[in-house]
């Protein structure tokens, strides 16, 4: 089945969240394109290739865009099946479910998007139980699809010494062992996180190394969650790649 996976906007890194799950798809046998319109206007030949679109919606800011751009997709292709996966697909249901979305998932979502883009290629419907699907088994996961994105050029760089560095976003962990009120995460997760496997996170790297990436940012809700584990990948990270310099985004 053709399916497009959309990225609006992942804090101007290159989309891992659309990288992932179109990873996930081509192992299912499905064929995907990818676009990040932070980068790029959604070029509507796209849209007529698609048999099933998939908007990623990991943050506040990503899930406005994405509302405004599939009411667009839905005005112009309203039998076009439309899904939204991440961290605030759940949030967002009332404004999504039965309007401009079939179905919403959250958590770890990229075994739940598979399945349902099989239903679909199976000829089910879009729709099912309530629209929404909430996830905490972990995935295996696979190597993000990185070449399917556009190049880390189009994106942040680090200003340093005097020069720009292009730069890689990897996460090594979801979810957050803390209950923070303000958060939407506890709303999903509930105080649980999940890791990412030390070699498949090595594995991620030196794809980023190999299209350029001379720095790496990390982008987990919290970096310590698991502190052993932060370690391990970031020793691992310095001896397979001596000249990356690793950093979070929501750590000093």
């Amino acid at each position: 089945m053709r399916i497009l996976l959309v990225s609006t906007y992942e804090l101007g890194h290159q989309p891992l969240h659309v990288a992932s799950p179109a990873a996930g798809l081509l192992g299912a046998g499905h064929d995907v394109r990818c676009a990040d319109i932070a980068v790029a206007p959604l070029d509507r030949r796209q849209l007529d290739w698609a048999e099933a679109v998939g908007f990623s919606v990991p943050m506040h800011t990503a899930m406005r865009i994405a509302i405004s751009a599939a009411t667009e997709v839905r005005t112009e292709h309203p039998d076009l099946p439309i899904c939204f996966y991440g961290l605030y697909a759940a949030v967002g249901r009332d404004r999504t479910v039965g309007t401009i979305a079939d179905f919403v998932i959250a958590g770890e979502y990229e075994d739940e998007l598979v399945a349902w883009v099989d239903r679909l290629a199976a000829g089910g419907t879009a729709t099912f139980g309530d629209g929404v699907a909430i996830s905490l088994r972990q995935n295996k996961g696979s190597l993000p699809a990185r070449e399917l994105l556009p190049g880390l050029e189009n994106y942040a760089r680090l200003a340093i010494d005097g020069e720009e560095r292009l730069v890689g976003y990897v996460e090594a962990s979801r979810g957050c062992r803390h209950r923070c009120r303000h958060c939407p995460i506890p709303i999903i997760y509930d105080g649980r996180f999940r890791i990412v496997d030390v070699d498949r996170l090595l594995a991620d790297v030196a794809q980023l190394v190999g299209m350029g990436a001379q720095h790496l940012t990390f982008g987990d809700p919290d970096f310590l969650n698991g502190p052993r584990h932060s370690l391990r990948a970031v020793q691992a990270i310095k001896e397979a790649f001596p000249g990356i310099f690793p950093t979070t985004d929501h750590i000093p």
